[in-house]
């Protein structure tokens, strides 16, 4: 989490999956508060949202259904509404992913898919940032976009044991001034990949060879958190 701690989500076949939290500073995990009643999390996503709270997903003992969702804020854990599918689930149907809008994407098996969208504004402090060697670039080329803060605060996303999908990566988002058409750039062979860290980094970008040329708003967006616009000329 952004304060420096990881948040640990316990589950059991017994009772209440048993919580805590470590904290990296100074090495000292910290017990609760524990999921009310029987649930746990057995098998359960978790994602870290743009304000900073773990949003997790809990059911009753090991695989019962009717999912419950709780965010953690560092200090409470609070239930919150979950989506329509949520009564019928267990926790190990669920998986979240962060996108690049600031919303979480939530799927549970079914052809359902639901955005969660997070309350208040985003946490401080990790907003990339690029070092822009030149200002005009050509569609369809790769280029070597250096900056800081490329990694984010976090993996972001978590699930048990049998399935991750971290997103602890830059990714370049171009938009056309004239049209207002998005593109997403393929970003690979990145310089650096700990969390945390503030850099400086690099990474390779494919610039799409289908997008369109002219003045261009460049960000760079890492778990849901977005750079400044910079713009660019794309020829």
């Amino acid at each position: 989490m952004p304060n420096g701690t990881v948040y640990q989500a316990g589950a059991n076949g017994c009772g209440a999956g048993h919580n805590a939290s470590y904290n990296t500073a100074t090495g000292t995990w910290t017990a609760g508060p524990d999921f009310p009643s029987n649930l746990d999390t057995a098998d359960a996503p978790a994602a870290l949202e743009t304000n900073g709270k773990v949003i997790v997903m809990t059911s009753p003992g090991v695989f019962g259904t009717g999912a419950v969702f709780f965010e953690w804020d560092g200090t409470h854990l609070n239930q919150i509404s979950g989506p329509p599918n949520g009564p019928g689930d267990s926790s190990y149907y669920g998986h979240f992913l962060m996108l690049p809008t600031g919303q979480l994407m939530f799927t549970d098996f079914s052809n359902d898919v639901e955005l969660f969208n997070s309350t208040g504004s985003n946490y401080t402090g990790w907003q990339p940032s690029v070092l822009l060697n030149h200002t005009v670039y050509t569609h369809g080329t790769t280029i070597v976009l250096q900056g800081f803060k490329f990694n984010g605060v976090s993996q972001n996303n978590a699930y048990g044991d049998d399935f991750q999908d971290a997103t602890n990566y830059p990714l370049v988002r171009l938009t056309n001034q004239s049209t207002g058409h998005v593109f997403y750039a393929r970003t690979h062979d990145h310089s650096a990949m700990p969390v945390s860290y503030t850099g400086p980094t690099f990474t390779h970008v494919d610039i799409p060879s289908s997008m369109e040329t002219g003045a261009t708003t460049l960000q760079v967006v890492v778990n849901g958190i977005a750079s400044q616009g910079y713009t660019i000329g794309i020829n």
